[in-house]
């Protein structure tokens, strides 16, 4: 076993045994992590509260010879205390920490994901939108070269009127060729600049009926693409 450091934002966590817990990272330097915990939930661990889902840590870690490595220090670097103790933001925390977990492959370094996620989650916590969420979701379907095509009909490639998007198809539809689920100006222009670098404006936005659009068709699509329901978005909205 070789002994190694990494920052990570632990994704998910679960018991093992009777005081260890395996915690899955994700990190810059090694991708997604697996490692077990010992002792983790003895009432005097000296790191247990620090890792805990959406906790931005420092490790150390030996390298085991089997899928899981073994945590051996920890020591926090952002706790997120604003999301933790407001229900509706935790929830919106779980979403981004479920997706991903699951675009990220184990072993697979990728220093964006991760940026884009601890991002997310100091947005999340210092000024929540309510466009964040969905707002992830899109820029991590684009990350994967998933994200759906806006900038013209996907069927006869028109630039307008767009009045339509198709998640199975790929993008959005005009007038002649529409299909799937109607789509306002307003929501494609949301899209599109979270896409084309308009972030900030993007998340400025609070006509709520516009918000509930564009989470329904990036939920969609990231479900669609990720062949599974989102579990923590579905939970917080009932379905």
């Amino acid at each position: 076993m070789s002994l190694y450091r990494a920052r990570g934002v632990v994704l998910r966590t679960w018991r093992l045994g009777e005081a260890d817990r395996i915690v899955v990272l994700l990190t810059p330097e090694e991708g997604k992590v697996r490692a077990v915990a010992k002792g983790v939930r003895k009432t005097r661990s000296k790191f247990g509260g620090r890792l805990e889902p959406t906790s931005h840590v420092a490790l150390q870690l030996f390298r085991g010879r089997g899928e899981l490595d073994i945590v051996t220090q920890a020591e926090t670097l952002d706790r997120f205390e604003g999301l933790r103790v407001d229900p509706d933001r935790f929830a919106d925390a779980s979403a981004m920490l479920e997706i991903a977990d699951t675009v990220a492959p184990d072993g697979d370094p990728d220093r964006r994901r991760y940026e884009m996620l601890l991002g997310a989650l100091r947005t999340l916590d210092e000024r929540p939108s309510p466009l964040l969420v969905p707002a992830f979701f899109l820029k991590v379907l684009d990350h994967e070269g998933l994200a759906p095509s806006l900038a013209a009909c996907v069927r006869c490639g028109s630039d307008g009127p767009l009045v339509a998007v198709d998640v199975g198809e790929g993008g959005v539809f005009c007038q002649t060729c529409r299909r799937g689920r109607s789509l306002s100006d307003g929501a494609l222009a949301v899209m599109r600049a979270v896409l084309g670098g308009g972030l900030s404006a993007a998340l400025a936005v609070v006509d709520q009926q516009v918000c509930a659009e564009v989470d329904q068709v990036v939920t969609e699509a990231a479900e669609y693409h990720l062949e599974r329901r989102l579990r923590a978005r579905r939970t917080m909205y009932g379905n």
